[in-house]
């Protein structure tokens, strides 16, 4: 990585979206796409946002992502984009980042933030970075809402627990953390695995617990799992539901996150075929994740 970073400024108007609004859109845009770091302006009509990625990608790269990121809002314009110079992120960092409480039990923190924990939740130490899943996202806080709805009702049911598309690793460090023995997580991008290493570290986790590895979905994975989930989106979700269904153990349960409301009853129509029954759901805004079990 070179010594400067890609930005691009992106422009919300008022008119296309409530004011309360527009700082929520644009910061999931910003997880969405992999910014490490954001810088926003209030207008007097609007909202701008200037996004900043890592130079080890060109910034058409990081272009297309966030074009796919805001595939939800078309009303979000690109203004400007181009590179800057290295600069300390400590400022916006922490004005980006702030500590965010999920659920009833869990609070997900920067690792600057260490020490503002409340009493009474369970912190989760994520280092925003390049990957995804630093919690600030409504369809990372479902998944975690939906697993600790899963872990009071059901359990572990006694199995092994797969996080697919491991991103930050945000959701192995929540199970870990919520009771699990033993996660295997993979993702499809080999430069994810350093980044949930690093955030093991941060939340003094056993590596031994956790095995990383890199692949496409569940392709290749043998055995059985009480627990599976996956944070990522319509398409690779549908492709593995067949993988799922059969890497369950009897009474395992998935969690699935990252659609939209829309697409809620094409994946609950793909369930029902899959033969897993709906056991809870989670909307965060225009975001929708849900957890079926296999039959015992």
């Amino acid at each position: 990585m070179g010594n400067y970073w890609w930005y691009v400024t992106v422009l919300l108007r008022n008119e296309a979206a409530a004011p309360a609004e527009n700082e929520e859109i644009l910061y999931s845009a910003a997880e969405l796409s992999g910014s490490i770091g954001t810088e926003l302006q209030e207008l007097p009509d609007g909202a701008r946002m200037r996004l900043y990625y890592r130079s080890d990608e060109e910034l058409s790269y990081w272009r297309n992502k966030l074009l796919d990121a805001l595939e939800p809002w078309p009303v979000v314009k690109v203004e400007d984009l181009g590179k800057i110079e290295n600069q300390q992120w400590s400022r916006q960092s922490e004005e980006a980042f702030p500590p965010l409480g999920v659920g009833r039990g869990l609070v997900v923190l920067a690792p600057w933030h260490k020490g503002k924990e409340p009493d009474g939740r369970i912190p989760i130490y994520i280092n925003p970075g390049s990957a995804f899943g630093t919690g600030y996202h409504e369809s990372t806080q479902a998944a975690l809402e939906l697993l600790e709805f899963v872990l009071e009702k059901h359990g572990f049911n006694g199995g092994e627990v797969m996080d697919v598309g491991a991103g930050s690793g945000i959701l192995t460090i929540a199970a870990i953390k919520l009771g699990a023995d033993r996660v295997r997580s993979r993702d499809i991008d080999p430069a994810v695995i350093e980044e949930v290493k690093g955030n093991l570290e941060l939340n003094g986790i056993d590596p031994a617990m956790v095995t990383l590895e890199t692949g496409d979905l569940m392709y290749g994975v043998d055995g059985r799992f009480g627990l599976i989930f996956a944070n990522i989106l319509l398409d690779p979700l549908l492709e593995m539901l067949p993988q799922v269904r059969d890497r369950l153990a009897p009474g395992g349960i998935a969690i699935f996150s990252g659609m939209t409301l829309k697409e809620r009853g094409m994946f609950m129509s793909e369930l029902a075929d899959m033969g897993l029954s709906v056991v809870g759901e989670m909307a965060k805004e225009e975001w929708w994740g849900v957890a079926a079990q296999s039959p015992a």
